[in-house]
């Protein structure tokens, strides 16, 4: 089994990361100035409620509003309503909260005030296909997306030319009322239009781009989306009038949360190594990349001496082909980290901040030198299941999975690979 000493140093590091992007410590620096007409919050994404009800606490002013989060991650709000929908893949109550938000900042003034408290998994919470698109279109496009291995620009890029919430348009809906973009970023680089594929935030790629990723990517839309998207319109633009009075603020982001861990893990006596905040690509291929470096750290101490934490964050992808097992991201590139690093001196986490690691109820996973050999013991092939995408199985067996459940915000997936 695992060192119980390691697996809990791992996920102080993890609970350090999420406590940098509480909401409530997260919010207080960046409130805007209350007006002299309403102040409306709107918000979207796994984390949403917790935002609202943060923002709650902070804002002493009259305030009203409505936010959707996956469900499950409901906590207790006074003022703000918070509705739920599926995640990752959208359903009806989505739809019935995008027309809600869309109402919520409709018939608006100069002298009111919309904050926009947005964080990952808005994409899928706001299901709004345009006229001729139903939601079983939307579902179908986002199971092709997901299934693609696209990086989350490409994907955002396809996503807000089928909506219209996305892409600024939920902005647009507000005009000419202030909107104050509040945003958790999950996104490599903390591009605030990219989160939750921007409602309230518009970019400049337009449709020829959105197409241009689909092919190099080889996505598989549904027919009736590619059609659509052969005469659809180009998304809003930055440079659009009616944005020129919106703020946008990052309040939260990987960087800050894996600087977090690396404290932690120094005070723990620990040296830590901060990688990168933006790492993308295959879950497995970054993970035998990760075990690669682990292992050098660990036989010929460079390019830097063990003991030592390797940490990193981003969003990988996995391309699923046909079916599929279960497991996230995370436990798939934990998977295939264990067998590049088989018989080395090392313990790792891999987890997502928002606390589920795709569909099932787990952040992500432990593993060590001994993951794969622990797996043939107990009958299993750890080389099968990574090629079915099927992690959750393994880790499960080995009763190795980390479950802190939802978290309440969402900075992307955190990793980090103690190196003895």
């Amino acid at each position: 089994m695992i060192n119980p000493d390691d697996k809990a140093f791992l996920a102080g590091l993890f609970q350090a990361a999420v406590a940098a992007a509480d909401p409530g410590k997260a919010l207080a620096p960046h409130l805007p100035s209350k007006p002299s007409g309403r102040t409306v919050a709107v918000g979207a994404g796994k984390g949403a409620a917790q935002m609202a009800a943060a923002f709650e606490t902070l804002w002493n002013a009259p305030l009203e509003g409505v936010v959707v989060t996956r469900y499950g991650h409901v906590v207790p709000t006074r003022n703000v309503r918070v509705l739920t929908a599926s995640h990752p893949v959208p359903d009806e109550a989505g739809m019935v909260a995008s027309r809600t938000l869309m109402e919520a900042v409709s018939g608006l003034t100069e002298e009111d005030l919309v904050v926009a408290l947005i964080c990952g998994g808005g994409s899928a919470l706001l299901p709004a296909p345009p006229d001729g698109l139903t939601l079983q279109d939307e579902q179908a496009l986002n199971r092709a997306l997901l299934n693609s291995g696209a990086p989350i620009s490409a994907m955002n890029a396809v996503r807000k030319h089928v909506s219209t919430i996305k892409g600024g348009r939920l902005a647009l809906a507000a005009h000419p009322a202030r909107v104050v973009s509040l945003i958790v970023s999950d996104v490599p680089g903390d591009d605030p239009a990219q989160v939750a594929s921007g409602p309230t935030v518009p970019d400049r790629t337009g449709l020829g781009a959105a197409r241009g990723h689909v092919d190099a990517h080889q996505i598989k839309l549904p027919d009736r989306v590619r059609d659509y998207l052969d005469t659809a319109a180009d998304a809003p633009s930055p440079d659009d009038e009616r944005f020129a009075r919106n703020t946008v603020s990052i309040v939260a982001s990987a960087t800050l949360s894996l600087e977090a861990a690396a404290a932690r893990a120094e005070h723990h006596g620990i040296r830590a190594f901060i990688l990168s905040d933006a790492i993308e690509g295959e879950a497995r291929d970054v993970g035998l990349v990760h075990a690669a470096i682990a292992r050098e750290v660990r036989l010929r101490d460079r390019p830097f001496a063990a003991p030592a934490v390797i940490l990193s964050g981003g969003e990988t992808t996995v391309t699923v082909e046909d079916g599929g097992g279960r497991g996230g991201r995370n436990s798939e590139f934990l998977l295939a980290f264990a067998g590049g690093a088989e018989g080395l001196d090392v313990t790792a986490l891999a987890a997502d901040t928002d606390g589920i690691d795709g569909t099932e109820g787990n952040a992500g996973a432990f593993a060590d030198g001994q993951t794969w050999a622990r797996m043939r013991n107990a009958g299993l092939d750890p080389g099968s299941l990574l090629a079915r995408h099927d992690s959750w199985t393994g880790f499960d067996a080995l009763e190795d999975l980390f479950t802190p459940g939802p978290t309440g915000t969402n900075v992307n997936d955190f990793r980090a690979i103690l190196v003895r």
